[in-house]
């Protein structure tokens, strides 16, 4: 974000601002002096149990954030951690009107999701139902003024699709996005501009702009991808040379990731290793990091650190 805010800013109408990392463990982590950060709640089991889907506390932290926080900016880019900026970002919405990426497993007017629709809408018709955007809450750019209305509702919402047995079980992982795009809906909100070109998502999107020449801005890395040495995609099955963001899910990525097989072509995926070895490069101690999962600044990095980010003791200053 910070590379791309500084390109930004070298532009006469640069739209990035502030950024903030919501973390709903409740206490501080080790991250805290590298990035800029509002420690929340995770939703009180004694509410609802669901140990197994953590997304549950996503809504809770930001109806707390909304209560917590006093920004100067009108506009919110609600983003997650596996984007990766592409280029500066501008603001996509139009008027007071939410802008969003759609999402095309988001079908809340689908013939056999629309009973399932009307639990939490009541009773509605089917162009009502088709006002309800195919979004999730990110990424997605909203006023501060329109979250503040809406998070309560999105967790309330999602709270009730969550001990509904049917909604549970046909919406599964993407129950919490259906959640916000009702609450949405309930807010008042019959409008969202949709934005195909706001985020890719490799290894299915390939290049760096979509067919039409419209740029992307953000990279979404959730799917694995996977190829053999002789570039072939291979779906579905482990490649010979593959990335996927669950191999790191207890520790971080070591520096110099491998580069993906020459004569592969999806840029892409290329992008992505790029990106995550140049800031891994970059940030001090990462072999540490990597190794331990912790943050360290007991490395023979910091003996020749020149980024002025980092103070005399290694932490950061932002």
């Amino acid at each position: 974000f910070l590379k791309r805010k500084a390109e930004c800013e070298k532009s006469a109408n640069c739209e990035m601002a502030g950024w903030t990392r919501l973390l709903h463990s409740g206490q501080s982590d080790d991250l805290m002096d590298e990035l800029p950060t509002v420690v929340v709640d995770p939703l009180p089991q004694s509410m609802v149990e669901h140990s197994w889907y953590v997304v549950l506390n996503r809504p809770y932290a930001f109806v707390q954030w909304t209560q917590k926080v006093n920004i100067p900016e009108k506009y919110v880019l609600m983003s997650e951690p596996d984007h990766v900026f592409l280029r500066p970002m501008p603001n996509f919405m139009r008027g007071n009107a939410p802008a969003a990426f759609p999402f095309f497993y988001i079908e809340p007017a689908k013939a056999e999701n629309v009973h399932i629709t009307k639990k939490f809408t009541g009773p509605i018709n089917q162009k009502q139902l088709e006002e309800i955007a195919p979004v999730g809450n990110s990424p997605t750019f909203m006023t501060f003024d329109d979250m503040k209305k809406v998070m309560p509702v999105w967790m309330n919402i999602s709270i009730a699709v969550f001990k509904d047995k049917e909604a549970n079980s046909v919406w599964g992982w993407v129950q919490e996005m259906y959640g916000f795009t009702i609450a949405c809906w309930l807010s008042g909100i019959k409008h969202v501009d949709l934005f195909l070109h706001m985020m890719a998502q490799p290894p299915w999107d390939q290049d760096m702009k979509m067919a039409n020449g419209k740029p992307f801005y953000i990279l979404h890395y959730t799917y694995g991808m996977d190829y053999k040495l002789s570039g072939e995609f291979t779906p579905g099955k482990f490649g010979e040379w593959r990335f996927d963001k669950r191999t790191y899910g207890s520790k971080p990525p070591p520096r110099h990731l491998g580069e993906p097989p020459k004569p592969m072509h999806n840029d892409l995926v290329r992008a992505l290793i790029n990106s995550i070895n140049e800031a891994t490069a970059a940030l001090p101690c990462w072999e540490q990091y990597a190794e331990s999962g912790r943050v360290s600044y007991d490395c023979d990095d910091m003996k020749t650190l020149k980024d002025p980010r980092f103070k005399k003791d290694g932490k950061a200053i932002v």
